[in-house]
């Protein structure tokens, strides 16, 4: 399982890695491989604000559609338009090419309340009964 150091997690399986007070968001690689191939992403618009553990759009694969939510709340600065002509990104480099969001955080602070990777691998391992 793929789970970098330097990033922050929750619970719902989105990352966040943050520089100043932009965020970039996306989903976990335990959270691609439970979903399956990727083939549909829905994605907010630039300027649209996210609320914290709200959903801020949805990933479509051949098993099922999965909301995703939002570790922060902030306002979207850039969205990855690639996702929309291939969502399979996801599924190949979801902690690279496969992020989604930009957003400038409203308040660091609220990075305190997320799982750092160690806490985010235990929580996967007893979810998953490991």
């Amino acid at each position: 399982m793929n789970i970098p150091e330097q990033l922050f997690y929750t619970k719902q399986h989105e990352w966040i890695s943050v520089a100043d007070d932009i965020g970039t968001i996306g989903i976990t690689d335990h959270a691609q491989k439970e979903l399956g191939d990727v083939v549909f992403v829905d994605l907010p618009e630039p300027g649209v604000r996210v609320q914290a553990h709200q959903a801020f759009g949805s990933v479509e694969s051949v098993k099922a559609v999965s909301e995703v939510y939002s570790p922060v709340t902030g306002r979207i600065l850039e969205v990855n338009s690639e996702l929309t002509d291939g969502p399979e990104v996801l599924n190949k480099d979801p902690y690279g090419k496969g992020w989604m969001l930009k957003v400038k955080l409203a308040d660091t602070a609220q990075l305190d309340d997320l799982l750092s990777a160690e806490e985010y691998t235990k929580y996967v391992q007893e979810e998953s009964g490991e």
